[in-house]
């Protein structure tokens, strides 16, 4: 362990002397080649206009990302729709009724007899 610290101490120490010494310009690693800003064009997307009677030329990658957009989204919506229902309604509460219907506890919601169904609300 400190043989290994010990022979990484020069290199270290000759980087920042070599940092130090060098020109600010060799010291840039960031910097662009130019201004990064498009002028506007006054064009959607910068793209003119095709002449009047030719079609516009799609780029390649155009067509594979519809296909795998939109149809990554169907594939989405149709998983969804058919992916089993797990909630806890669906398991719980059948079971929750056999055991309270075994108890013998009234647990059933029974309206008064004022409310006007006093036989249960018709379905």
């Amino acid at each position: 362990m400190f043989g290994r610290a010990s022979s990484m101490m020069p290199l270290r120490a000759a980087q920042r002397v070599s940092a130090r010494t060098a020109s600010p310009m060799q010291i840039r690693r960031a910097s662009g080649h130019g201004p990064s800003y498009n002028e506007p064009s006054g064009y959607l997307f910068g793209e003119k206009p095709p002449a009047p009677g030719t079609k516009r030329v799609k780029d390649a990658w155009e067509w594979p990302w519809y296909l795998g957009m939109y149809g990554g989204a169907a594939a989405f919506v149709v998983a969804m729709w058919y992916k089993p229902d797990k909630s806890v309604r669906v398991w719980a509460a059948p079971e929750a009724e056999k055991r309270l219907d075994e108890s013998g506890l009234e647990w059933r919601y029974k309206p008064s007899p004022n409310s006007g169904y006093p036989n249960g609300i018709p379905k």
